[in-house]
């Protein structure tokens, strides 16, 4: 490792969910080592998943431009939302941010109920993406508020969900326990030249034990009720599509986004890709980590998911086939955190220093973040001093 004053710090964080975009969660952690370190070279990457922010982020990676346009939001209501066309060589390539138009943040937390909502305006966006003349379609899965399995957007480039009488079935996740039919006589056509890519992660499945109900329906709003409710309608929509050819139970990524995935890979031929393989590309993360001696990520929690294809184990991963040491800041640290060593976070701390009630943590995340990201370098320090190699932790 170089002196103090050269150290290179790679900051690649994802964002902290309906508080700080990535950006921000970047700024901040440079802040707190500034204080530290400050004739440290910073490499700041702030990283998507396919959530909130991804087409600002790869917008602004790739010299491109943000889209403004109307849709409808996830309880029916016309809102303000965007995609993006990415900059650089190849097709015209359009990044559609699911969240931006049935993303959780855009539910009021006194009406969470995921069966209610609609993704019909992540169809509007892509239907704007191919008036905008976008030859691929890359769609970010991540921060849903719905779990409809794709039925909204579906609708919204022209497919027909209908009951056993023949008549439409009603909106939103619940509804796809009374689907029979699929009539796709009246789908978009220009779809059928465009190459439709789900950014995802892989480990979210439409049903079975770690079905998209069971998992995210809770953290969407929903109560043991409403999860048995959507768990049989997400069967149901199984069957009937694997009725109409698409066999997409337990196919990598047909969970992502409340079973967006399912559908329109199902129905519309939409490749789902690991959202990393995707995303990750564009920012050249692994050639900078590679020049990095020391790595700091973040994301809001760091618990026993964060290695099922989070930002922060991601980076980890990516770090390691390089030997470099990772730091992990968090909003919360959850349960089963410890499995995060073997995933290659060597430490993670939490950004609070005291228990204080939610809205004030949101309020003051960026202090308190600058906070933590200079108490971790501080303890970086000390440790370098003593020259002491921490053990090797096997996995839980």
């Amino acid at each position: 490792m170089s002196t103090h004053q050269s150290l290179r710090i790679v900051i690649a964080p994802s964002g902290f969910k309906e508080c700080l975009d990535a950006e921000a969660v970047a700024a901040s952690i440079g802040r707190g080592v500034g204080r530290v370190l400050p004739d440290a070279v910073v490499d700041s990457i702030p990283l998507v998943d396919g959530g909130e922010g991804s087409a600002r982020t790869l917008v602004a990676a790739t010299g491109g431009r943000l889209v403004p346009v109307r849709v409808t939001g996830p309880l029916g209501e016309r809102i303000r939302s965007h995609f993006g066309i990415l900059g650089g060589p190849g097709p015209r390539t359009a990044i559609v941010e699911m969240a931006a138009a049935a993303g959780l943040r855009l539910v009021p937390r006194d009406r969470r109920d995921p069966g209610v909502g609609s993704t019909y305006g992540v169809g509007e966006l892509i239907r704007a993406a191919l008036d905008a003349g976008a030859r691929r379609i890359v769609v970010g899965c991540g921060d849903s508020g719905t779990c409809d399995g794709g039925a909204g957007a579906l609708r919204a480039l022209g497919v027909r969900l209908l009951d056993a009488a023949g008549a439409e079935v009603a909106s939103g996740g619940y509804g796809l326990a009374d689907v029979r039919t699929i009539d796709r006589s009246g789908v978009d056509p220009r779809l059928a030249g465009v190459d439709m890519e789900l950014a995802c992660n892989p480990h979210n499945m439409l049903t079975g034990q770690r079905g998209v109900a069971r998992v995210f329906g809770p953290q969407k709003g929903a109560d043991e009720h409403q999860v048995r409710l959507l768990s049989a309608a997400m069967d149901n929509w199984a069957r009937v599509l694997a009725n109409h050819g698409a066999e997409v139970r337990t196919l990598p990524g047909s969970g992502a986004s409340g079973g967006l995935g399912a559908g329109l890979a199902g129905l519309l031929g939409a490749r789902l890709r690991p959202r990393f393989e995707v995303l990750l590309g564009h920012v050249d993360l692994d050639a900078r980590l590679a020049d990095a001696d020391l790595v700091i990520t973040a994301e809001g929690a760091i618990d026993h998911q964060t290695p099922l294809g989070k930002v922060p184990a991601e980076v980890a991963q990516r770090a390691k086939r390089f030997g470099k040491p990772v730091i992990a800041v968090a909003g919360t640290i959850g349960d089963r955190a410890h499995r995060n060593y073997a995933a290659g976070i060597d430490a993670f701390s939490g950004i609070l220093a005291a228990p204080v009630a939610l809205a004030e943590a949101i309020e003051h995340a960026p202090e308190l973040i600058a906070d933590a990201a200079e108490r971790c370098l501080r303890l970086v320090l000390v440790g370098r001093a003593l020259g002491v190699t921490p053990a090797t932790v096997p996995a839980a």
